[in-house]
């Protein structure tokens, strides 16, 4: 894609709303050094030199739109504790809309810790408790949807497989979205069964996409364009959700662009240097949805996503890419053609 083609389709994202909805957590990272080797078991004694607290899960997907987009609004559960509080602040503080999210006293707030020393992820504890959305809550939801769903223009489903996105939520979502010519996006998690049927897209990885396939696993092939197992999972998938797009994220090879009644398109990855893949996925849903609806191509929405991807990767933490980063990484590629 030539620079001044996505610095069009940029122009086009401050103006854009988007509601992202699904499973909202707290990412602790725990920074450190390690000296020694604990005298009670054969692990590392990490000395704490900071703390670092970002919007997780669904929020990161949020936090992502939030560099491009000038309204972004999340919606899902919040526990009333010391991290519910502590998510909303963060989210307030860079103008993400939590209106609409949810409180449940009986809900904790998820929190995935990870504990990081000498740039190396040493251990990462998860405090979570599954809890699915009450038919009141699902209703509440959706009427949030519904009051605002004429000024939106894409709504993202975000399901880490904690409880909150249901086949009921999406069901009801999905058909007033898709009346109203919206896109509806969806980052699936097999292992919790929802009916994706009817959404715009779904951004599966290469074992989730098996997984939802029903295809059993198989290393990959390399290179991609040779991934007989890839091609009938991406296939299977644009039948059994009835899609128009499935965009399957391979790591470090890159991804895979399935369009009905088109053959798959490859794009191979950008990365230069991978430190921490924390939260890849989350930037590459949020930027191929900013594509399409700032008047992208699928090709060239994922192209943006596989981009911006690339940069998040190169950093550690929880991390989001800006304009000026995601228009130096198509320019710096553009350098090596």
């Amino acid at each position: 894609m030539k620079l001044d083609r996505l610095e069009q389709i940029l122009e086009r994202a401050a103006s854009r709303r988007v509601t992202v909805i699904g499973d909202l957590m707290l990412d602790e990272f725990v920074w450190g050094k390690v000296g020694r080797i604990s005298p009670e078991a054969p692990v590392p004694v990490v000395e704490v030199t900071g703390e670092s607290f970002y919007p997780g899960g669904a929020a990161n997907v949020a936090r992502n739109l939030r560099e491009f987009v000038d309204h972004v609004a999340v919606i899902g559960m919040l526990g009333k504790d010391r991290s519910g509080r502590q998510l909303r602040e963060l989210l307030a503080e860079q103008n993400i809309d939590t209106s609409s999210a949810l409180e449940d006293e009986r809900f904790f707030t998820i929190v995935k810790t990870r504990i990081i020393a000498l740039h190396q992820q040493v251990v990462r504890v998860d405090r979570e408790k599954i809890l699915t959305p009450s038919s009141a809550q699902i209703a509440m939801a959706v009427a949030a949807v519904r009051d605002s769903l004429q000024e939106t223009d894409a709504i993202i489903f975000e399901d880490y497989g904690k409880g909150f996105v249901t086949t009921e939520l999406v069901a009801q979502i999905t058909r007033e979205a898709a009346a109203a010519g919206k896109i509806v996006a969806a980052d699936p998690n097999p292992r919790h069964s929802v009916d994706w049927r009817g959404v715009t897209l779904v951004k599966p990885n290469r074992a989730e996409a098996f997984l939802a396939a029903g295809i059993p696993w198989r290393d990959a092939e390399e290179p991609p364009t040779k991934d007989t197992d890839l091609e009938r999972a991406g296939k299977a998938l644009l039948k059994k959700w009835e899609t128009q797009y499935v965009l399957i994220t391979l790591g470090e090879h890159g991804m895979v662009l399935f369009r009905q009644n088109e053959a798959p398109h490859y794009i191979r990855t950008k990365a230069r240097q991978v430190f921490d893949v924390s939260g890849a996925g989350d930037t590459a849903i949020a930027l191929f949805t900013l594509g399409l609806v700032c008047g992208a191509t699928p090709i060239e929405a994922a192209e943006i996503a596989n981009h911006g991807s690339a940069v998040v990767v190169s950093k550690l933490g929880t991390a989001t890419v800006t304009r000026d980063e995601l228009i130096a990484s198509f320019r710096e590629h553009k350098e090596d053609e």
